[in-house]
């Protein structure tokens, strides 16, 4: 395949300890080690000033080239635009997005110093894979600086119904710059939909039957394309000496009891509130399963910049400290609650160790915590997935069972169907999800969409 020129906003360059990166992190790198690729983005640090200098780095078969932003860009562009306008917006959350122009000005501002940086490193046969929210921007911007190559974007978040995007006051601006791209990918159907239902009434146009749109001369192909986890080094660890150290570890500190795990980072798209109110709900409608049961909940902080973060864990906080006070006995707590992060290969050995996994997001793009639990289980006597109706990863994992995050008396239903269980049942299910996770896994992802890219004419650029 063509070389791949990956952008997304940060870059995680890889390290021996794999494991410590996030879903996405893993899922680049993959593709950038096969392609022999570039990974562009922001460093995560600050600089007074900005000049455009590119650190490049090679670890473990990436190559990343990363640049520093300066104070404002951080506050304006990513704390800004993309986590308190965007963010919220697409998951459906107007009431926390926050609309100002200083924050729409870095946004383009650092997207328009993104197109700069990266043109010189871009060469004529490249297909340039731009990632996710923060830089809905760049392909147009990079197309008024004279790239001809093929560019895809992917979405990893929701796409927002068209009502709630009107209230962006930029929202034509930012959907007629998607049509800059060869390729467009979301995670979901519903996703796509909710797009074309924009473009049909706000711009009058139409999609063929193979995925093309056509908008003032320029043509792009929207395709449904879930993103996947490498489920067989995921299962490798699940199997392997540092995930049956911490299992052992897990059996043992529960003492008999069945555990229940929830693993998020700290945002209030994960319905952390509403899971802990369902197991509060559960336990106080099952008073015989008190003692036999807890919940791990790991959420490491994030956005802690961002008032509406410092929000969402103060009220968990507190919510987690009443539960335990109203049902905790002397010799056990019911919810373990902890925000720090743990290597995957760690966490493989938790989701091994728990009978149920608890995943229920208010809205996410997919969400891959459900296919890792998943995928550790052990075959002759799985644990049971708990999944959000509202989770892209629901449309894919249909034997879970699948929960209204909003209803704490179906989370607690859905606990205590998990824990009785039978062990015949729990390989039913578990078998035609593990079948999906490992045939729709992170390379099928990046075959799919780099596929749909490679096959599409290069764009004719027009002048800025």
């Amino acid at each position: 395949m063509s070389r791949l020129v990956i952008i997304s906003n940060r870059v995680s360059a890889p390290t021996s300890e794999s494991g410590a990166q996030g879903g996405l992190a893993v899922a680049l790198s993959a593709a950038l080690q096969e392609s022999n690729g570039v990974w562009f983005g922001w460093s995560g640090e600050e600089t007074d000033h900005y000049t455009g200098h590119i650190n490049f780095q090679r670890n473990f078969g990436v190559t990343t080239a990363t640049i520093d932003l300066e104070a404002q860009d951080i506050d304006e562009y990513y704390n800004g635009f993309a986590n308190r306008t965007l963010w919220p917006l697409f998951h459906y959350r107007v009431d926390l997005a926050e609309y100002e122009r200083g924050f729409a000005g870095g946004y383009e501002r650092v997207n328009a110093r993104f197109a700069d940086t990266v043109v010189p490193l871009i060469e004529d046969e490249d297909l340039v894979w731009v990632n996710d929210y923060h830089l809905i921007p760049l392909g147009q911007k990079l197309r008024d600086r004279g790239c001809a190559n093929r560019i895809g974007f992917f979405l990893h978040i929701p796409w927002p119904p068209m009502r709630l995007l009107h209230s962006l006051p930029s929202h034509l601006a930012l959907v007629t710059s998607l049509f800059a791209y060869d390729v467009v990918g979301f995670q979901t159907e519903d996703s796509l939909e909710a797009f074309l239902d924009y473009a049909r009434h706000q711009l009058d146009v139409e999609v063929d039957a193979e995925g093309f749109v056509a908008y003032q001369g320029r043509t792009v192909r929207l395709i449904a394309c879930p993103i996947g986890i490498d489920a067989v080094e995921f299962r490798a660890s699940a199997n392997g000496p540092v995930a049956a150290e911490i299992h052992g570890q897990m059996v043992s500190s529960a003492n008999g009891r069945a555990m229940i795990i929830g693993v998020d980072r700290l945002d209030y798209s994960k319905g952390l509130q509403e899971r802990f109110l369902g197991y509060e709900r559960f336990l106080a409608s099952q008073p015989q399963r008190q003692g036999g049961v807890f919940l791990l909940q790991i959420a490491p902080p994030s956005r802690a910049d961002v008032q509406s973060y410092q929000d969402i864990r103060a009220t968990l906080d507190e919510l987690s400290g009443r539960i335990n006070g109203e049902f905790a006995d002397f010799n056990w707590v019911p919810i373990r609650y902890v925000n720090k992060g743990y290597p995957r290969e760690e966490l493989a050995g938790m989701f091994r160790a728990a009978r149920v996994g608890l995943v229920t997001p208010l809205r996410d793009g997919m969400n891959l915590v459900a296919k890792e639990y998943v995928a550790a289980q052990d075959p002759e006597d799985p644990g049971v997935l708990i999944l959000s109706r509202f989770a892209g990863a629901a449309d894919q994992l249909t034997d879970a069972l699948l929960v209204n995050p909003h209803s704490p008396e179906e989370i607690a239903d859905a606990i205590a169907q998990a824990l009785a269980m039978p062990r015949e049942e729990r390989v039913a299910r578990w078998r035609p999800m593990i079948a999906n996770i490992e045939e729709q896994d992170v390379l099928w992802w990046r075959r799919r969409f780099t596929d749909a890219l490679e096959s599409v004419q290069p764009a004719a650029v027009s002048a800025s």
